[in-house]
């Protein structure tokens, strides 16, 4: 990020990502905040400044534990939901591995604060639990899949 003053700095941001969607780089989901705040090398305030600023504009939308999307685009579901669904994939057995905390946080470009949000429901759900070695595996599977 070029150097500017801190006030304009949230605007410099803003216009990069509009740029960003308007050439369909940024199609759906935004990156998580935590990532733009790395790649723009700024704090958390600033980026929530560009991310208003475009939220006013009404080019993105933001969604509770699912991130931040261009308006009219992606899926809206609540992240638990979204991994649920990798419980039922016909491949997935009681027993096996749940994905690790990185696993999902990159599959979903989300926080990792949003990915524990999720583990926790669906351990207080029954459907995974932490086994040995710190490793989560699957309890359950979601009502309505077979054990095939």
């Amino acid at each position: 990020m070029p150097q500017a003053s801190p006030r304009g700095t949230y605007l410099q941001i803003s216009e990069s990502l509009r740029q960003k969607i308007d050439k369909g780089k940024i199609a759906e989901a935004l990156p998580s905040e935590a990532e733009l705040m790395r790649t723009y090398g700024v704090g958390r305030t600033t980026i929530g400044r560009a991310l208003k600023a475009l939220k006013t504009e009404g080019i993105i939308e933001s969604v509770q534990g699912a991130g931040w999307y261009v308006t009219g685009t992606g899926d809206r579901r609540p992240l638990v939901e979204k991994v649920m669904d990798l419980l039922r994939v016909d491949e997935v057995k009681v027993g096996d591995v749940f994905p690790s905390e990185s696993e999902l946080c990159e599959r979903f470009g989300v926080s990792r604060t949003a990915v524990r949000s999720a583990i926790a429901q669906l351990e207080g759900q029954g459907l995974i639990e932490m086994s040995e070695g710190r490793r989560r595996r699957i309890r359950a599977l979601p009502v309505g899949q077979g054990t095939s």
